[in-house]
């Protein structure tokens, strides 16, 4: 006999605490692997593929595309167990039942737990075989000519009431009996925050389950102004509409949580300076015309960064706040500021300070791809010590970048384009660029904020420069 097992959202490891559903990799009624991805969730830090360690037969999925899911919350139901047989696999789930042309044993799958941790972005263990068997009528299509004209797929199961929308939250309703039923740290520290009594809330997640956007809503009631009444006229103008409201979720909310703590805790300052950056670009062009793999800007650029901080090594660090200790941290891992489809990410190219010029190039290429494929891992995005933003790439000449917390400064990179300049003691059009500098005044003065910047722009108007550090 088939037993139904409850898969919950699994700690997705780096401290976070909830993520949203984007995409079902299964439906009720398909046929699961042991370790088989079953949904694609996105995170604060990445999207995830969420492999399943139970192998059988979906009975039911929680959640719609786009509801949020705190850690610990139930995923889906699997059916697992049994010797296989049809009748066996409809009764755990109706509707389902093996593909023409397998045998049941081949359709039945194994109701042990795979026993890996999930951790990150998937399991510790091998590769599992990733099928996804459906139960539609296109698999006659599929079956031998052998195969019985009578025998076809039943019609897939009706979807349970577990994967109906949820119902929206209301507020004023009279308080939940017993523990309130919220398991996210950071819903409970936002009600705490704005004065909010989470038992007058009712969640909107499985089981009443109180998910942020349920306390969000509360909040708005709580802060939206009551108008006194007054008499209508005899022709009331039409309302306005009271604008588009986006939730800070996901990429862009992680984006916002970590500027805002950035401007509420470093005590930041910038400055910038104008560099010829012809002889940058024309040895550029000199190392691609020699032929073997391309040589990209950022890569130079990146290279001069780590040379730099060899230097001013006070500026790849970080504050520990709770000891009053400014960390020098012993190798640079070098972020960069890359614009995708979900919002502005950070990935980060790890010992930057000991690559090539090639393989920084190799590296910005991979992540930049994965970035826009949105296969960024939250491996991928952690650990920076130093942030290189080159915005030029959006046509603007300078910035004031601000701070990736908790590193301690970030150089910014405008356009470089002709502009007149006096070089060698006569004007001519060169091509110039416009580099910043935001460092946390904690960890430096402006004496080697400055400093650090004068040297990278020697190393821009005169790339021989890091011939004697090379």
């Amino acid at each position: 006999m088939a037993q139904v097992l409850e898969f919950k959202l699994p700690d997705l490891g780096e401290g976070l605490t909830e993520a949203e559903i984007v995409r079902w990799l299964v439906a009720v009624g398909d046929v699961v692997a042991i370790d088989q991805p079953v949904v694609e969730v996105e995170t604060a830090k990445a999207m995830v593929e969420v492999p399943c360690p139970y192998g059988g037969v979906v009975t039911a999925r929680y959640g719609e595309e786009g509801t949020e899911l705190p850690v610990g919350a139930p995923l889906l139901t699997v059916a697992v167990g049994g010797t296989g047989a049809p009748e066996e696999l409809a009764e755990a789930a109706p509707g389902a039942a093996p593909t023409v042309g397998e045998t049941a044993a081949e359709s039945a799958v194994s109701s042990e737990y795979s026993g890996n941790v999930l951790v990150g972005y998937g399991t510790a263990g091998p590769a599992a075989r990733r099928r996804r068997v459906r139960h539609e009528s296109h698999a006659v299509a599929k079956a031998p000519a052998s195969a019985p004209a009578a025998v076809a797929a039943p019609a897939p199961a009706p979807v349970p009431a577990a994967v109906a929308a949820p119902a929206p939250a209301a507020v004023g309703v009279p308080g939940h009996e017993g523990p309130v039923p919220v398991i996210s740290p950071l819903v409970r520290k936002l009600a705490r925050d704005r004065g909010l009594d989470l038992r007058e809330v009712r969640g909107s997640g499985p089981e009443g389950l109180i998910l942020r956007a349920d306390v969000e809503l509360a909040i708005a009631a709580l802060e939206r102004p009551v108008a006194a009444p007054a008499a209508a006229p005899a022709h009331s103008p039409a309302v306005a509409p009271a604008g588009e409201r986006v939730p800070l979720r996901g990429v862009r909310g992680a984006v916002a949580d970590k500027l805002s703590r950035s401007r509420t805790e470093i005590p930041d300052a910038t400055c910038w300076v104008d560099a010829d950056a012809t002889e940058l670009m024309a040895a550029r062009a000199a190392m691609n015309a020699a032929g073997g793999p391309k040589i990209s800007l950022l890569a130079l650029l990146a290279r001069i960064c780590v040379h730099a901080l060899a230097r001013f090594p006070e500026l790849n660090s970080t504050v520990d706040t709770a000891a009053r200790e400014i960390v020098r941290l012993p190798a640079v891992h070098l972020g960069f500021a890359a614009q995708t489809p979900r919002g502005l990410v950070v990935p980060v190219v790890k010992d930057a300070g000991t690559r090539t010029t090639e393989s920084l190039t190799a590296e910005f290429a991979r992540l930049t791809e994965a970035a826009r494929e949105s296969a960024l891992t939250p491996a991928d995005l952690t650990g920076g010590t130093f942030t290189l933003n080159n915005y030029g790439v959006f046509g603007v000449d300078g910035s004031t970048p601000i701070i990736n917390h908790p590193e301690a400064a970030m150089l910014g990179v405008g356009r470089i384009i002709p502009k007149p300049w006096v070089h060698q003691g006569e004007l001519a059009v060169r091509q110039v660029v416009q580099l910043s500098l935001t460092f946390d005044h904690r960890v430096c003065d402006g004496g080697t904020a400055g400093g650090f910047l004068r040297y990278v722009a020697d190393c821009v108007e005169q790339p021989a420069v890091l011939l004697r550090t090379l």
